[in-house]
């Protein structure tokens, strides 16, 4: 998944996406810890998709907290 394809889903929608992600990637830890992964690199992609939701989430809670200082102003 892109940056440009993450920013455009809703707060609500990453909140419950980064869930997704977390669970799956417990079980792609726990598929490799059992020599069962066909591919080790998914854990690794999966963590960048969980890290850039993230970032965005967190990108967006601070452009409401800029704008809330602003209003105070």
């Amino acid at each position: 998944m892109k940056i440009f394809e993450v920013r455009e889903i809703p707060v609500a929608e990453l909140v419950k996406r980064i869930k997704d992600e977390e669970e799956n990637l417990i079980h792609l830890k726990f598929q490799k810890a059992t020599s069962q992964l066909e591919s080790p690199i998914k854990v690794r992609n999966v963590r960048r998709d969980i890290a850039r939701m993230k970032t965005v989430l967190r990108e967006r809670e601070l452009q409401e907290a800029r704008a809330a200082a602003q209003k105070k102003k």
